[in-house]
Parts: structure tokens; C-alpha cells; sequence
């Protein structure tokens, strides 16, 4: 078989980088992260030395997996304040890579720009119903295969293994609260950020909602290279005060 689309055949490429395991392990190590990681985290992470990991993940920039910039880390600056490091992040480049080549994303554009009308109102409101619904299901069948007496805390566990499995990549924020370090539907979202966004809500919420998970709440909280929705601990009444 012959592959035409150039674009297609750079993206099997991209992917044909990730065979090596080192290099594997040491782009998880990165993209795991919620911000840029430096050659000496990484190779400590992977337990790789310094340089294999600078090879690596060098190769992982060449193949357009990954970006680099340079940043001192240490306040000081002037003579003696040393070189900037080397620090990797996620590229913002999406691969989604399908044989034959499909063009989901563009049926997904137009999807959404039909859904951004001035007059479409209230399919988006059926569309965020929707998301909802499916999201409760999701989350009512992770809860259904859980310990129904597994402790209280397992439930930020269970939400953040739900939501992985949705395409989403959980990480905890310290707070008792979960950010969403990618957006399974970003290159959508660049186009129609308003429908998107009220989708992500909606879904995320449904998934708290399925799994009963009372102490939790989605909101929205848009930051750059993340997921605009955020899960965070509920706010307790103030006595004397309606929620």
C-alpha cells in the first residue's frame, strides 16, 4: 500500500519514536508532569543517566512529541549564575493517526461551528444534557465496580481512573481536587472554545454525579495547556448562610 498524505506518514513517524522503551518512558515522565521537566528530573524519574535521557529526549523534540525552551532555575542571574537548563514540555501538536486516513476533526468542526450559531442555542443545551447523561453513566458503572466498602477517600481515586478511561489525563492537585492536564477534544476547542468548554462541564459533572462523589464539584477554570474544567473539593455551607 501506498501512502499519499504526507501528513499521515509524519505522524506514523512521530509515533515510530515512542518504539524505542526509554525514550517511552521518559515522554510519559514528561507529559505527566503539569509543567516544563528538566534532562536531570527526567533521568532521575526513569532511572536513566543524564545523558541517555538528554539523547532521548532530543529525539523526542525532532519527532514533534515534545518542545524544549531554555530557563535558568535558580534565581540568581548575572556572571556566575550559570547556564539556562534545558526544560521539556507536551507539544502542543495533536497525532491522531487512522489507516485508511479519516477526517473525523473536520466533521467535528463542523459540528461545532453549526452548534456556535447565534440561533443554536438550544441544541447546545440538549448537547450539554446529553454529555451529562453520558457522563453519569460513566460514572454509575465505576461505581458499581467498586468496594461498596471501600473507604470515602477511594472515591477522588475512582473519579480520577473514570475520567483517564474518557481520554482525560487526571493528576491530584494537593487541595483535594483533580486538574486535567490535556483536553481529549483541544483541537475542537480551539475553534469552538464556548461549546466545547460547556460539553467538558457537563460530562465531567455527570461523572461526579454517577459516581456520588458529594464532596466534589466541576467547574470551569480555563489555564493554558490544561483542560478548562476542574474538579475540586464542594464548599461548606456558613451557618446562617444558603448554598
Amino acid at each position: 500500500m501506498t501512502i499519499k498524505s504526507g501528513r499521515v506518514e509524519g505522524q506514523i513517524l512521530s509515533l515510530a519514536a515512542l518504539e524505542d522503551p526509554v525514550r517511552r518512558a521518559l515522554y510519559f515522565q514528561v507529559i505527566k508532569g503539569a509543567g516544563e521537566v528538566s534532562r536531570d528530573q527526567a533521568a532521575r524519574a526513569a532511572h536513566v543517566s543524564r545523558s541517555l535521557a538528554a539523547f532521548h529526549l532530543d529525539k523526542l523534540v525532532e519527532a514533534g512529541l515534545l518542545e524544549a525552551t531554555f530557563r535558568r532555575l535558580s534565581k540568581r542571574s548575572g556572571p556566575g549564575a550559570g547556564r539556562p537548563s534545558k526544560l521539556y514540555r507536551r507539544a502542543a501538536r495533536q497525532i491522531d493517526v487512522t489507516l485508511p486516513e479519516r477526517r473525523y476533526e473536520l466533521a467535528g468542526r463542523l459540528m461545532t461551528s453549526a452548534l456556535d450559531a447565534r440561533d443554536a442555542a438550544a441544541a447546545r443545551d440538549r448537547l450539554q444534557t446529553v454529555a451529562l447523561e453520558w457522563g453519569k453513566q460513566l460514572g454509575a458503572e465505576a461505581r458499581g465496580r467498586a468496594n461498596p466498602e471501600s473507604a470515602p477517600e477511594k472515591t477522588l481515586t475512582r473519579a480520577m481512573r473514570t475520567l483517564r478511561e474518557a481520554g482525560f489525563e487526571p493528576e491530584r492537585d494537593g487541595q483535594g481536587g483533580i486538574v486535567l492536564q490535556n483536553c481529549p477534544f483541544d483541537a475542537l476547542a480551539r475553534s469552538s472554545r464556548e461549546v466545547v468548554c460547556g460539553m467538558n462541564l457537563a460530562l465531567i459533572q455527570g461523572v461526579v454525579n454517577g459516581l456520588e462523589a458529594r464532596k466534589l464539584e466541576a467547574t470551569l477554570d480555563p489555564a493554558p495547556g490544561r483542560c478548562c474544567v476542574v474538579l475540586r473539593p464542594k464548599r461548606r455551607a456558613q451557618p446562617g448562610k444558603r448554598q
